[in-house]
């Protein structure tokens, strides 16, 4: 049995009826060309599934299909293990946690992390992890600067819940995760707070400004951090392992298209943390298309042509 059921057997059913238009043969799309992107339901994820499409579509003749938005972990992972999607970018710790259930270790290496993934997930699900894309999309918990609360790390905003009145607001995936999710998360660190928010993952920060919840767990990358001015605190135990992000792609499209690793692999490492909080903050904060913000990260980079 395939670890992954553990947490997902709910949803099973209703990834079936989500992925029924998107082919379900062995090599993700209905044409001998075509190439399945998939993506979570977020910002960042819209972007990445367009950068990887773009760059494709420019410089192969793969037919790509998106369907950016398809859902989160539970929905992706039996989508490109049954081979309804052949492509999508997943983070180092997600996959180790979440998906392998396997446990993290304080400090562990981000090249153990990697090397750990990839070997679970071929085993698992003939999936295999391409080469980081260059940054990491981790979590830290913030509040606003006007919020009354002071802390420097988690520990700190722990002993605050045990004595204020702190609501915590998160997307409803984040309270379903297993090892690396609210559930962990309090058992930690001590956690009390006095109530919790499921929120689209999109809309949480405007949440927590308006002040509709007091701590949320934003994604570093995330550009409403800065803009928002939000705090951000540490980690200090070490509770989440390391998300770098990395294009997962089928084994079976890799046979099916030989060059699609090289090709793939050309986009290792092109992507900073400092460029994808700022193309994130171009969609969610100055209304620009993702599909704009990738082609222009894309050109700026010399992947493609004007």
């Amino acid at each position: 049995m395939k670890t992954w059921k553990k947490g997902m057997v709910a949803v099973t059913s209703t990834a079936a009826l989500v992925l029924a238009g998107c082919g379900g043969d062995s090599s993700g799309g209905d044409g001998d060309n075509e190439i399945v992107v998939g993506g979570k339901p977020w910002t960042e994820q819209f972007i990445l599934p367009q950068i990887i499409g773009q760059y494709l579509e420019a410089n192969s003749d793969y037919d790509i299909k998106y369907q950016e938005g398809l859902g989160e972990v539970s929905i992706l992972t039996p989508a490109i293990d049954n081979g309804d999607i052949d492509i999508y970018v997943e983070y180092t710790g997600t996959g180790l946690k979440d998906v392998l259930g396997l446990d993290s270790e304080v400090g562990e290496s981000a090249e153990d992390v990697f090397n750990r993934v990839k070997e679970g997930y071929e085993e698992e699900f003939n999936v295999t992890w391409l080469e980081p894309l260059g940054f990491e999309n981790t979590y830290t918990l913030a509040y606003t600067e006007d919020s009354g609360i002071s802390a420097m790390t988690y520990s700190d905003l722990a002993e605050l819940s045990k004595s204020q009145d702190l609501v915590f607001g998160a997307p409803h995936s984040f309270y379903e995760r297993q090892g690396d999710g609210y559930d962990d998360l309090t058992s930690t660190y001590g956690f009390e707070f006095s109530g919790t928010e499921s929120l689209d993952a999109n809309i949480m920060y405007e949440a927590l400004r308006n002040g509709d919840v007091d701590v949320i767990p934003a994604f570093t990358t995330d550009g409403r951090i800065e803009r928002f001015n939000l705090q951000m605190t540490e980690d200090d135990m070490g509770f989440f392992p390391k998300y770098d992000a990395a294009p997962l792609v089928r084994m079976e499209t890799l046979e099916q298209f030989p060059d699609l690793e090289e090709l793939m692999n050309a986009l290792a490492g092109s992507i900073s943390e400092e460029e994808m909080i700022a193309m994130n903050a171009r969609v969610d904060i100055d209304g620009d298309r993702a599909e704009d913000v990738a082609r222009d990260f894309l050109i700026e980079k010399g992947l493609i042509e004007e």
